[in-house]
């Protein structure tokens, strides 16, 4: 009985000494800088008001669970790394353009997608950069989600200056450290949700480039010149605590047009909610891909896409958040087949362009190919 309780004891203590030392690595791990700040002082202070803010963190608007009824965290871990998910991730090299975009006219309006849903747009005098990952990983740790062959062909160095920076949350695969490190000195602005600046702010960007804003809030950049801040149902975080800082949309309203950018973000009633409030939009960048049921109130499926674009009155779609990384179990290449499938029953036009093709923002007939076809 002793030798039975001494092997009992010394196996609690190996236990726990693995636990403990785990909890050590994990500790000194997340003092990495990628994983960026909380939320503190005047910053903290400010959110505190917000009436979005509960309880120590921020919520939807219409409360929903992120798992959906019928499925669980657990299953879905099990479905992740257990089931058999077929061409999750290309074999093939994805197809890019490598264009220098310093040559772009001034003039001109144009936008340029990185995959995923890095997006370099100039419109109107002004340039923008939404969601920048030029990193190989979509993560901090060395496992994580890796860039498909062929899909990471532009770097922070090919971005000419940025007039405004805009992320929507603090998720590894929108928020990239290396990405934005590299950026601070041609970034004049960033703009974003509350509680994101402390990243920024932790990683060396003057307070005063930072523009944190809550929902249904504005940005006056120039005359008859706005971005508008605007609701997505999602979630944030970095680390082990998540929804201390706030997931946004944008409207991006110039003088000649309105560009939509969804965010990451399940389907409800946000997308009627600023149509009503700001009118048609002629371009809406929304988010398809690394989608699951399991899921869909934080990230849309296909089918979502097509009526968010009917809510928005949307003149043409840009499907974005595929492309480059695998987060989701369904084939890499769904995403597109089905949205375009859906598009053109719809009577909705898309805009698919290869990485790195220039799209012409003021030429809404321009054709793309449907460049995934046969790849592998």
């Amino acid at each position: 009985m002793r030798r039975f309780l001494k092997i009992v004891r010394n196996t609690f203590l190996s236990i726990l000494g693995l636990i403990l030392l785990l909890a050590m690595v994990t500790f000194f791990y997340m003092k990495q800088p990628q994983f960026g700040a909380l939320p503190s002082g005047d910053r903290l202070a400010r959110i505190e008001k917000s009436p979005h803010y509960k309880n120590g963190e921020f919520h939807n608007l219409i409360e929903k669970p992120t798992i959906a009824e019928g499925y669980s965290i657990a299953g879905e871990i099990y479905a992740t790394l257990f089931k058999n998910n077929p061409r999750t991730s290309p074999a093939d090299s994805i197809p890019s353009i490598k264009n220098n975009l310093f040559n772009l006219p001034l003039d001109s309006n144009v936008l340029v997608w990185f995959g995923h849903s890095s997006c370099f747009i100039q419109l109107d005098g002004k340039t923008f950069l939404i969601d920048p990952v030029f990193s190989e990983r979509a993560s901090p740790l060395p496992w994580g989600p890796k860039a498909y062959k062929g899909s990471n062909s532009y770097s922070a160095a090919d971005i000419p200056p940025i007039d405004y920076l805009i992320i929507s949350h603090d998720h590894y695969d929108h928020l990239d450290y290396p990405t934005v490190v590299a950026l601070k000195e041609k970034t004049k602005h960033v703009i974003c949700g509350l509680g994101v600046g402390a990243h920024f702010e932790y990683w060396g960007y003057p307070k005063e480039k930072i523009i944190e804003k809550d929902w249904d809030e504005e940005v006056n950049i120039a005359p008859n010149y706005t971005v508008y801040t605007t609701p997505t149902h999602h979630e944030s975080g970095r680390g082990l605590r998540s929804s201390k800082s706030l997931w946004m949309s944008y409207l991006i309203q110039s003088p000649s047009m309105k560009i939509y950018y969804s965010g990451d973000g399940g389907y409800d009633n946000h997308y009627a909610n600023t149509e009503k409030k700001y009118g048609p939009v002629d371009l809406a960048i929304i988010e398809n891909g690394q989608y699951d049921k399991a899921w869909r109130s934080v990230h849309n499926l296909p089918e979502d896409v097509i009526q968010a674009a009917k809510d928005l009155k949307a003149k043409r779609i840009l499907p974005v958040h595929s492309s480059k990384f695998t987060l989701g179990k369904h084939p890499w290449d769904e995403p597109l087949i089905k949205i375009s499938e859906l598009g053109k029953a719809n009577h909705i036009p898309l805009v698919t362009p290869m990485i790195g093709e220039v799209v012409y923002l003021d030429h809404q007939k321009q054709t793309f190919k449907q460049w995934w076809l046969g790849i592998k």
